[in-house]
């Protein structure tokens, strides 16, 4: 019985702050002071759990002390916590809450924890879980990662699905990988380690089929997968899923629904029309706070109103009562109508974009009108907020992070196809060509912050009224470049579907740190071959050779060598006959590189050096020193360490007068380790710790090359005799590349025991 109060007690603890509060400081009242010995028994039964160093012995006499092994202070990514906001609102779910907890309790103590909340769409899925994770955030020290499934994709919005190999990309990233394997299998054996021992919880939001959840599901005890879904997966029930149905309100909570989300007195004067409202609503949340929203854009608007414009709108509603669809769209057609002019225009035109994010100024530059004189007036961003304003009011629109919007599930087909009716082939067009122009605009904008020294000459902006999004530094184009990347990647190929040509090709040269720093890779390879086959449909050289080279490093990254050769050489034919030196260089070079990686290490030294000659006949001091790099790498692998200190220490200088921190501090580390091979232990020590700084410095902060510095530092004193120091490196290595590459931190292991 004592057993139980307690787990009861610690339960409300961790969901409420306050009774946490009160439990602690009643035990450190009621704990026995210092010195003080007692006769009782230690007993441990029941669900009770132990955290920490644990002694089991009869007597204990003298002072006892657990010694913690060092590790290394590292920074670490922060914790992510990714799920929705919560909602203002939560009415009626205690016992849903409760199944929830229960479900939770009651799974084995090493299997894998899955659970499954299933529904009608607009039943609340997402609100609840959301806040039953938030509620319980205690418990997942380590993270709450979110996904949109995107199941809804799958009925007449033109979309599907999100596949499984995306959704861990952004996983992955999230929680620190540097980088993601191209391959599928690859990518969920790296997740599945990454999160080994993690106390995590993932939301995977509208899934479609179990299949597309399973690569997600975590192989660890400590963690908690719940998916949502209009679905009932019973797939994953094999998985060892339990399952849980969301129904709909009770009338009297549906009720009070209603009067929470608008019209609170006009419900409680009317309660008999307001329980009609709820009915006709079918009871469904979502339907409901779309009812009552129209009581607040109506203030005096009566309930019993309402409950007559909900019966006789576009034919009866019965269909609430048997169709979640029908609910939706009738309650959407409403919500609509009572729309102002401007914010219904938007609303239309909102559905006409392929994208799934909106900000203000996107919203600014599709929201002008057509004069007859063939000219557009751009609205303001005041006016177009204020627009913006009116769509979340009417729950049509939510916030998901400030001046970021989204349509919920349900409401952005049904704004596509209001656009679709009502605007014409001509006001389609002209949105669309805004829509794009602001993708351009903007995204060089990024790419002249984060890689000034990239945007070519020859690329140009459109002659446009449209106003980029303000990106004030480095961390907001790159979170800018983040946030938008599927409607960047919608805009390239509407841009090649609509024969914008030129457009397409630009748009993806500009998008180039977004590939450089996040490294989608089939993403890039994706954007790569249409703005190749754009280049060349318009005409342009240089676009079509700026797609080649980058391109194939988008190929290479991929692991797709055989592909990024060809197209390497194929920029080299083009620039050799274009004579263009600098392309030329850029080709040769990024061939070297795919020999270095395949182990052809003459081939590689050729086309390094080869690289390096025409990059210093045309004055690229920093192309020239990243062959010189290479040539030091290539030397090194073959074992000639004194050829690499010479080409790593000249790059080094070079890289570090023209302010390439990140490029200088890998040199550095690549020097060091080089010297202590070739015998310089001081020296090649030295400059390892002097990279290592520079990795945790916020101008090349890289836990990768962390790890390696580490590594080769461990090596170093190996050598030396200092096993000591050695294992503390090699443990510091290892912790790094338990979170980053599986493979890396077995070789850590390896090296571990063979001390």
């Amino acid at each position: 019985m004592i057993g139980q109060l307690a787990l009861a007690l610690h339960t409300l603890a961790a969901r409420d702050p306050g009774t946490d509060a009160v439990v602690s400081d009643w035990l450190r009242r009621h704990s026995p002071p210092a010195g003080h010995r007692t006769t009782h028994t230690n007993t441990i039964a029941g669900a009770a759990v132990l955290h920490g160093p644990v002694v089991q012995a009869r007597d204990i006499q003298g002072g006892i002390h657990f010694h913690q092994p060092a590790r290394e202070d590292v920074p670490r990514p922060p914790v992510p916590r990714q799920l929705p906001p919560m909602r203002r609102a939560l009415v009626d779910r205690e016992e849903d809450v409760q199944a929830l907890d229960a479900l939770r309790a009651q799974r084995p103590a090493q299997a894998s924890q899955l659970l499954v909340v299933s529904g009608f769409p607009g039943i609340g899925k997402t609100t609840l879980v959301s806040r039953w994770l938030h509620e319980n955030a205690s418990s997942f020290p380590d993270g709450q990662l979110y996904a949109d499934l995107g199941g809804h994709a799958t009925e007449g919005t033109g979309g599907s699905p999100v596949p499984a190999a995306t959704v861990l990309e952004g996983f992955l990233y999230a929680l620190g990988a540097p980088s993601v394997p191209a391959d599928t299998a690859q990518r969920i054996a790296l997740w599945r380690s990454l999160t080994s021992g993690l106390r995590l919880a993932v939301l995977l939001d509208n899934a479609f089929t179990a299949a597309q959840v399973r690569p997600l599901l975590l192989g660890t005890p400590t963690g908690l997968t719940v998916v949502t879904s209009r679905n009932h997966l019973t797939g994953l029930l094999a998985d060892g899923a339990a399952v849980h149905r969301l129904g709909a309100l009770t009338p009297e909570s549906a009720v009070e629904l209603l009067a929470v989300g608008g019209g609170g007195g006009r419900v409680a004067q009317d309660p008999a029309a307001a329980r009609e409202v709820v009915t006709l609503c079918a009871c469904l949340p979502l339907a409901v706070c779309l009812a009552a929203a129209q009581l607040v854009l109506r203030p005096h608007r009566s309930v019993s109103a309402l409950a007559e414009s909900l019966s006789q709108d576009q034919g009866p509603l019965d269909a609430l009562r048997v169709d979640g669809e029908a609910v939706v769209r009738s309650a959407l057609d409403m919500s609509y109508g009572l729309l102002p002019r401007d914010s219904a225009a938007l609303y239309r035109r909102m559905g006409l974009l392929p994208t799934d994010r909106y900000d203000l100024f996107m919203l600014t530059a599709i929201g002008g009108d057509g004069a007859a004189d063939g000219t557009t007036r751009t609205a303001g961003t005041d006016a177009v907020d204020m627009a913006v304003g009116a769509l979340l009011e009417a729950n049509l629109l939510e916030e998901t992070s400030p001046g970021i919007y989204r349509f919920h599930d349900l409401v952005r087909p049904h704004a596509r196809r209001r656009g679709d009716a009502e605007e014409s082939d001509s006001q389609r067009e002209h949105v669309l060509r805004r829509f794009v122009d602001w993708c351009l605009i903007t995204a060089t904008r990024a790419e002249e912050i984060l890689t000034p020294s990239h945007r070519m000459p020859t690329r140009e902006l459109p002659p446009s009224p449209v106003l980029p999004t303000p990106l004030a530094n480095p961390a907001e184009a790159l979170a800018w470049l983040d946030t938008h990347r599927n409607g960047l990647m919608a805009a390239v190929r509407h841009c090649a579907d609509a024969g914008w040509h030129s457009t397409c090709w630009w748009l993806v040269d500009a998008m180039w740190p977004f590939f450089l720093r996040l490294r989608p890779s089939e993403m890039w390879v994706e954007a790569h071959h249409t703005g190749l086959m754009a280049a060349r449909a318009s005409g342009s050289r240089d676009g079509e050779g700026r797609m080649l080279t980058s391109g194939a490093i988008g190929l290479r990254n991929a692991g797709r060598y055989e592909e990024a050769a060809d197209w390497y050489v194929q920029a080299l034919e083009h620039a050799t006959s274009d004579g263009d030196i600098r392309q030329q260089a850029q080709a040769v070079n990024g061939l070297g590189h795919i020999e270095l990686l395949t182990s052809r290490f003459d081939e590689a030294r050729e086309h390094f050096e080869q690289a390096l000659r025409l990059r210093e006949s045309i004055g690229y001091r920093r192309g020239a020193a990243l062959s010189r790099r290479r040539l030091g790498e290539t030397a090194s692998a073959t074992g000639d360490h004194r050829t690499a200190a010479r080409h790593l220490t000249r790059a080094h200088s070079e890289l570090e007068s023209q302010g390439e921190a990140y490029e200088a501090a890998r040199a550095l580390a690549l020097l060091g380790h080089v010297l202590d091979c070739d015998g310089d232990h001081e020296a090649g020590t030295q400059r390892l710790r002097e990279a290592l700084e520079m990795f945790r410095g916020p101008d090349a902060q890289s836990r990768h090359w962390q790890g390696r510095s580490l590594e080769w530092l461990g090596q170093a004193a190996e050598r030396q005799g200092d096993v000591a120091e050695a294992r503390r490196c090699y443990e510091a290595a290892q912790d790094l590349f338990q979170r980053l590459n599986p493979a890396d931190a077995q070789r850590l292991d390896d090296r571990l025991r063979q001390l």
